[in-house]
């Protein structure tokens, strides 16, 4: 089974991506910040990231950077899934190794579209 970790500091977003990955049949683990999420992946590497911009104690991007420079944090697909949705903020994303995209709010079939995309699913 494999696994996604979900960082936002939003505790219903956190339930409801869960439920969504946990219906496509993912193992799910949740983070509240970029320092509790790199805390879980240097214990243990999930295969998937679906992670929020804006949070408290590290937000998403430094997180992205600081996972891509730990020991098997290349591994990862990192979806970042935010309301911050102009070019400079996606580009910014992408070139810190973000592997996909989406916008807030999303649903199952959004979620389940790009982990297809990335071949997650």
């Amino acid at each position: 089974m494999k696994s996604c970790l979900v960082v936002d500091d939003s505790r219903v977003i956190r339930k409801v991506a869960r439920q969504i990955l946990e219906d496509l049949s993912f193992e799910t683990f949740e983070a509240v910040d970029g320092q509790e999420a790199l805390n879980i992946c240097r214990t243990k590497m999930p295969d998937a990231i679906l992670l929020d911009w804006n949070m408290p104690v590290m937000n998403g991007i430094d997180f992205l950077r600081h996972l891509r420079s730990e020991k098997g944090g290349m591994s990862p697909v990192v979806v970042f899934c935010t309301t911050e949705n102009d070019i400079k903020h996606i580009t910014e994303a992408i070139q810190a190794g973000a592997n996909e995209y989406i916008m807030k709010p999303f649903d199952r079939e959004i979620i389940e579209t790009k982990f297809l995309e990335v071949g997650l699913v």
